[in-house]
């Protein structure tokens, strides 16, 4: 018969930039299936420029790309224990998050970032928990079908939200896309959508571009 235990768990990020009261905006970025947070926060040095402060969680599960040596990766969660594993990260990217913030000026402007695997991450995070934050991001991934519409509509209905995504990513198909739209119908949110020539990649021009939307 399974049991549970509950015990005391660490888990790392990764930060670009100096925390202080001349920080005026916070990203806060997860980063998609097989990465690492150190390695993905190098993607937003595009905005390394004394006002950013970028937070980069990373997924609490690392296992080796290939085989049993070599490249590690990190993941969110998988289809084994779901539930526990989406809890477990939510009450994780809280604390990185509120520690984060603990940094910085009380009107310091959040941005939630999800890339592939680290968008549904960020979605629920948005939904189901009770983060402030000003900007949600889901670059090359969608909402999670698992969102709950009443609570998500509430938290998302006065947010910015931008859908972003390379035109040749092999990833994000036509069914996705209309997946993502369906979801987005359900819980009344309906993204800014920003296109680029690219793949399954982030794009330093959108990341500005997003950054300097008033």
């Amino acid at each position: 018969m399974e049991q549970r235990v509950s015990f005391e768990f660490n888990g790392r990020y990764e930060v670009l930039g100096e925390p202080g009261n001349h920080i005026e905006q916070l990203w806060f970025v997860c980063h998609g299936h097989g990465q690492l947070a150190k390695y993905f926060i190098k993607k937003f040095q595009a905005l390394d420029d004394g006002k950013h402060l970028i937070v980069a969680p990373e997924g609490l599960f690392r296992y080796y790309l290939q085989g049993f040596t070599g490249r590690v990766g990190a993941t969110w969660m998988t289809k084994e224990d779901r539930t526990s594993d989406i809890q477990n990260y939510l009450t994780f990217l809280t604390a990185v998050l509120n520690q984060a913030k603990s940094q910085l000026k009380s009107d310091v402007k959040v941005t939630l970032f999800g890339f592939s695997q680290g968008a549904a991450t960020i979605s629920r995070f948005s939904t189901q928990t009770d983060v402030a934050f000003d900007r949600l991001v889901l670059w090359a991934g969608i909402f999670p079908p698992d969102l709950p519409p009443l609570e998500s509509r509430r938290k998302l209905s006065d947010k910015e939200c931008y859908l972003v995504y390379g035109l040749g990513d092999q990833y994000l198909t036509e069914a996705r896309i209309k997946e993502q739209e369906s979801i987005a119908a359900q819980i009344k949110v309906t993204p800014e959508v920003l296109t680029f020539e690219g793949e399954h990649e982030l794009n330093d021009r959108l990341i500005q571009q997003i950054s300097q939307k008033a």
